[in-house]
């Protein structure tokens, strides 16, 4: 059985790389990316949950807190003190914040420490902004802890723990890194020259001169346990632009995602500066009247310029992405009717989605002018014309701001008044009411009537439903595929009701055969059924004790990413266990 079992998963993952075309060799960092954990980080974590500071947590993160304060209880009660002391007078002088406000800075104050062991602050400077100036006389403290006794050494603990969470959200890094460069059509700027100005004397003569230093750009994910449930924060370093983020945060669809596009956009507006500095004035003036009611926006052109772009291609980014999908679902569900007018009904209900979509940009975009983005309408204008053209965007911009005129943005929210109204009733209507698909699948609903019958424990005649669906669907790779994952579903729950341990190997091969023909025929676009079936694969090959194989298969799911309706939670945490097993 187990030399069986070994042959069949070389099958499985070499159906998944020609089925799926899935990069496993994308290479986040040739993009300018790193998942890491960051000691000091975890130090100053650790540190706070010591004086009490209090954020609310994920169940992952709250879980760690727990460890933290029993791997500490005995800790100095003299540094505790210390600790408690200063993080109580910092909340007294900010009774107006939140906790996860009061924490982020102490966050921006780890990452300016030297890397631990040393964890040194900066110099004061003026530089040095006044939030963070405030709390830096808490780095000695840092220090102290740090050096403690066995604090180091739960630290360095503490970074796999950590680790794993990266672990977790590289698939979504290389689907948020995909989505917005095959949008842009560019790479990001890794690296550029500067000219620094180098003195040296010669004799009693100081000479001076200018030399080129290549300076290196990159974009750091920063796991952290203890990060604020649903808290984002996002620092800019000069050339380090981090985001530190809470456990399992989808990164395709979060904060995230837009300080990426920041990362990659920036040094194509900054490339540019000459041609927004011929425009400043009316720049200046289309933001002073969105200043009167924002005072706290910044009056600075060049900001207001980049805050724009990434703005727009944000926006407009989902947008299209979202009704191509639309688009792909509406083909496959007219490819199933059999009457012009039910496909007539499918066309209409995608033109409606589609203007639905569209007016719900526009209501973003609104929220984005009125927060300072005040081009984000010119932008997104020009980003709907190259979408579909292939050309690197960095080569537009230019012509773009030689174009742009600022005037003419000032009309903007009274130009797209009726459409914002139409997305905010749509918003209520979708609060209101569970929206029904545009057509049911008929094979989604004889599917759904024989999972009432596997639940009945009728695996007989569920089996033979599920056989005749195969022959009625046989020429539709696509929909057999979804038989294939119901019957070795259906077969895996028959094996559970087995006591036989002879007839539950044999059923569980049956099945495993079932999630093979799923790799072999499904499409690459069904990720949430793949993904799926590799779980489903975890768990027979952890049935018959093949934990090496049964990690491979968690793995290849994880690849996959976390999309709606997969398994990507429940391979993470069978990898987990697994782990933990083997650690064991």
């Amino acid at each position: 059985m187990k030399r069986l079992f070994a042959i069949l998963l070389l099958a499985f993952l070499t159906v998944s790389v020609a089925g799926q075309g899935i990069r496993t060799d994308f290479d986040l960092g040739g993009f300018g990316v790193k998942i890491n954990p960051d000691k000091r980080l975890i130090a100053v974590r650790a540190s706070l949950e010591l004086a009490g500071m209090r954020t609310e947590l994920t169940k992952d993160g709250e879980q760690f807190r727990q460890r933290v304060l029993a791997d500490f209880k005995d800790f100095n009660p003299d540094l505790r003190n210390k600790l408690k002391v200063f993080v109580d007078q910092y909340r007294n002088r900010h009774s107006e914040f939140s906790a996860a406000e009061l924490a982020s800075a102490f966050v921006s104050m780890s990452f300016t420490l030297s890397p631990a062991p040393g964890l040194e602050e900066p110099s004061r400077s003026a530089d040095l902004p006044g939030e963070l100036l405030e709390v830096l006389d808490y780095s000695p403290l840092v220090r102290e802890f740090y050096r403690s006794d066995g604090v180091s050494a739960k630290i360095d603990e503490y970074v796999d723990e950590f680790q794993i969470q990266g672990e977790f959200v590289t698939p979504t890094a290389r689907d948020m890194v995909r989505d917005v460069l095959e949008y842009l059509h560019t790479r990001p700027r890794l690296s550029y020259v500067e000219r620094v100005k180098v003195e040296t004397k010669e004799g009693k003569k100081t000479l001076t001169k200018y030399e080129p230093v290549e300076r290196f750009r990159s974009f750091t994910i920063v796991p952290d346990l203890l990060q604020a449930k649903g808290n984002i924060n996002f620092l800019n370093i000069r050339d380090e632009y981090i985001a530190i983020i809470p456990p399992r945060t989808d990164l395709s669809a979060s904060e995230v995602r837009r300080a990426y596009l920041q990362f990659v956009l920036d040094p194509l507006v900054l490339n540019q500066a000459l041609e927004i500095q011929i425009k400043n004035d009316e720049i200046k003036s289309l933001l002073n009247n969105v200043r009167k009611d924002r005072p706290s926006i910044s009056p600075d052109p060049i900001l207001a310029v980049s805050r724009s772009l990434v703005a727009a291609t944000d926006i407009r980014e989902e947008q299209y992405r979202k009704t191509r999908l639309a688009t792909d679902q509406a083909r496959r569900k007219i490819a199933l009717m059999t009457t012009d007018e039910d496909r007539k009904a499918v066309s209409d209900e995608l033109e409606r989605v589609k203007q639905e979509l569209s007016d719900e940009s526009v209501l973003r975009l609104i929220d984005s002018y009125e927060s300072g983005a005040i081009l984000v309408f010119y932008f997104a204008e020009k980003l709907g014309g190259v979408e579909q053209s292939g050309f690197d965007v960095s080569g537009s911009i230019r012509n773009w701001l030689r174009t742009l005129e600022p005037k003419a943005e000032e009309n903007r929210l009274e130009e797209n008044f009726e459409a914002s109204q139409r997305a905010r009733v749509a918003r209520q209507r979708r609060k209101a009411e569970t929206v029904a698909p545009l057509i049911e699948n008929p094979l989604t609903r004889a599917l759904l009537d024989i999972d009432v019958i596997v639940d009945k424990k009728d695996y007989k005649e569920a089996e033979s439903r599920l056989n005749g669906l195969l022959t009625k669907y046989e020429d539709n790779k696509i929909e057999t595929a979804r038989i294939y994952y119901s019957l070795g579903r259906m077969k895996s729950l028959d094996a559970q009701d087995t006591k036989d341990p002879e007839v539950v190997s044999e059923k569980l091969e049956v099945a495993s055969n079932y999630y093979k023909q799923v790799l072999q025929t499904a499409s690459p676009e069904d990720k949430a059924l793949v993904s799926l079936t590799y779980f489903a694969l975890g768990r027979i090959y952890e049935h018959f004790d093949q934990d090496d194989y049964a990690m491979k298969i968690y793995e290849a799911a994880l690849k996959i990413g976390n999309v709606p309706e997969g398994a990507f939670e429940q391979a993470f945490e069978a990898k987990k266990s697994l782990l933990a097993k083997v650690a064991n």
